[in-house]
């Protein structure tokens, strides 16, 4: 180890260990990213109003406790997409993880020490060779981009790399603008770059340190390496994003096509409307994401909670129902199984640790989420997540929002 790595280790800066709560999390995150990057972790479109909903919804909901008959022992694990799962929560599919030099390498390490599943984005900064490495236990996400021979060759890499599932991300519009402004991210980290954002960098000296090993620095990679074949230079992360905005949004048929392309567990994610979830039914899904990509598609739509029930009520029994979009405690994982989701993935609450600790950062985040569950589970008198239901919440009239029937 060098003397500028010794110095590292020793020096002041260096981050602490544990957080009590996914919000302490947040809280580092802003402390130590650069003001764009952490915008861009916490930006939704338009005015915000959906990913405020997603959050703030599950305040609304309460519990209706039993004070006797709590069980000494809880069952928290699960199935989802033909993976056993050591509790209800996977991490969902995020863009270039530029939060920590490890980025999806660490996510999916920290995964697999929880016993948790994993959903890689195709946008991600590390190929999916290196995340199946550390994780048995990989969903591959996928856009809708280019031609259909463009993404079956996609499948086929991540089906080589070992990956157990196909997500494919529906749920998202192009929404220019945001009341709040949009965090300015270069096209490539380069030296003129890293000129422009000094004025950000030199008031959160942690996130530079990081980037520094053995006195060399380590240039974030914004580039997309599985949207081409292995070993190829991807492109740049804006680039493979204008190329999703020039591609035609897929059709059902499409959709069809692409599950018996890939032949295996199948996911639809961004389901928000009844007739949606049985279009998936129809094509042959195995399981669905109620999702409105954490409000950072049409701003507006209301919480991924809001509509769960119904449409649970409606496919529950066809195919696995996820949830996703904000979950920050242990307690909103009960809430949306009690409203039939099989399981939730997390986004944001996980890159919130993963900019505050690295590895070890989502691995406090997930641990924190297991306790909550296991704690409410305990106050609800229930020892098995299968057995909850609507009658474990108190819900507000109109409370849920049902429509596309």
């Amino acid at each position: 180890m060098s003397k500028f790595a010794e110095f590292l280790e020793k020096n002041p800066w260096r981050r602490n260990p544990w957080f009590e709560t996914v919000g302490e999390a947040q809280r580092r995150a802003s402390k130590r990213l650069p003001k764009s990057v952490y915008s861009s972790l916490i930006a939704g479109t338009q005015a915000g109003i959906t990913v405020h909903d997603n959050v703030e919804a599950f305040n609304e909901l309460g519990f209706a406790p039993h004070v006797v008959g709590a069980t000494p022992d809880r069952n928290l694990t699960t199935t989802v997409m033909g993976q056993e799962i050591s509790m209800p929560v996977m991490i969902s599919p995020t863009g270039v993880q530029a939060v920590d030099p490890d980025g999806e390498v660490a996510v999916s390490r920290a995964a697999a020490a929880r016993g948790t599943a994993m959903g890689l984005s195709s946008f991600a900064s590390k190929p999916v060779e290196e995340v199946t490495a550390v994780n048995d236990k990989i969903f591959f996400q996928i856009y809708w981009l280019g031609g259909r021979d463009e993404v079956a060759a996609r499948i086929e890499r991540a089906r080589e790399a070992g990956c157990k599932g196909l997500i494919v991300t529906t749920d998202w519009v192009f929404n220019i603008g945001r009341d709040w402004g949009s965090p300015e991210i270069p096209e490539q980290v380069d030296l003129k770059a890293l000129a422009k954002m000094a004025p950000e960098i030199a008031v959160r000296p942690r996130y530079a340190m990081d980037w520094i090993r053995d006195g060399k620095v380590m240039i974030p990679d914004l580039s997309a390496p599985n949207l081409v074949d292995k070993g190829q230079q991807g492109p740049t992360f804006f680039g493979a994003y204008g190329q999703w905005m020039g591609t035609p949004p897929p059709t059902w048929d499409d959709l069809q096509w692409l599950r018996e392309q890939w032949g295996g567990e199948f996911m639809v994610k961004g389901i928000t409307r009844l007739d949606d979830a049985k279009r998936a039914v129809d094509i042959g899904a195995t399981a669905i994401s109620v999702s409105n990509h954490g409000g950072n598609n049409l701003d507006g739509t209301p919480a991924t909670i809001r509509v769960l029930g119904p449409i649970a009520d409606a496919v529950g029994e066809d195919l696995d129902v996820l949830l996703d979009g904000g979950i920050r405690r242990g307690s909103d994982v009960v809430k949306a199984l009690a409203f039939g989701a099989k399981a939730v993935m997390i986004g944001r609450a996980y890159l919130f640790g993963l900019a505050a600790n690295g590895q070890a950062g989502v691995e406090n985040v997930l641990d924190l989420l297991r306790m909550g569950i296991d704690s409410t589970m305990m106050g609800l008198g229930k020892d098995d997540i299968a057995d909850l239901d609507r009658s474990d919440l108190i819900i507000p009239e109109e409370f849920e929002r049902v429509f596309g029937g």
